[in-house]
């Protein structure tokens, strides 16, 4: 009877590398790295070429062709409500037409299944469609900015893209955040957010994995 219950056992235990596969942890979404290079700081960020693939790589094409390079982070939104500092920083090209690339399809948090989170990088847009070289850093969690299906609005039906999160250097988009704005500077609902001095982007960069042993 042992010898049987024993077999039996055997039968029902799955192999070995069948519960070895079962313990492994789900694998993380691909990310790629990039460091900016600001005259603030060093501001670290992680693209969601996996979840985001046509925002994130749109971002990396402005990276790898040296299109940020020498531009500027040129606003700073405060607001008084939340956890603070709450708010963006913005930067990019700022239709320079020496550095912009066409706009690229819209791929709102619905689908990626990001969100506008502290640290969020979100690309500035019009229209849903239209986002090319101006990204924003969010500073405190910003969901509102999210897709809403159901809004009215097609901007708020579609929301941001949200293509990437900081990773290190928060406290220099903080500190960027805090700048002095000038009250003249900007137009319409941006006037009063434009940084007095902008902030340059020396350089963008891929940040290469470090080499395993």
């Amino acid at each position: 009877m042992k010898r049987l219950l024993a077999a039996a056992l055997v039968i029902l235990a799955p192999p070995l590398s069948a519960q070895e596969e079962a313990a492994l942890p789900p694998a993380e979404p691909a990310r790629t790295m990039v460091v900016l290079q600001t005259t603030a700081g060093d501001i670290t960020v992680a693209l969601e070429t996996e979840r985001a693939p046509i925002t994130a790589g749109n971002f990396l094409r402005y990276v790898d062709e040296d299109r940020f390079d020498g531009t500027v982070f040129y606003r700073a939104m405060k607001l008084d409500w939340g956890d603070q500092p709450n708010g963006l920083i913005q930067g990019g090209t700022q239709w320079d037409p020496d550095r912009v690339l066409p706009g690229i399809p819209h791929e709102p948090t619905t689908v990626t299944g990001l969100s506008h989170t502290k640290g969020a990088l979100s690309m500035a847009m019009g229209e849903p469609g239209t986002a090319n070289g101006d990204f924003s850093i969010f500073l405190q969690d910003s969901t509102g900015m999210d897709a809403d299906p159901k809004s009215d609005d097609p901007v708020w039906r579609n929301g941001y893209a949200v293509f990437g999160y900081v990773t290190d250097g928060m406290e220099v988009v903080q500190a960027i955040h805090a700048m002095p704005t000038d009250p003249d500077k900007g137009e319409g609902w941006m006037k009063g957010q434009m940084l007095a001095q902008p902030v340059k982007i020396v350089e963008a960069r891929r940040l290469e994995p470090a080499a395993s042993d």
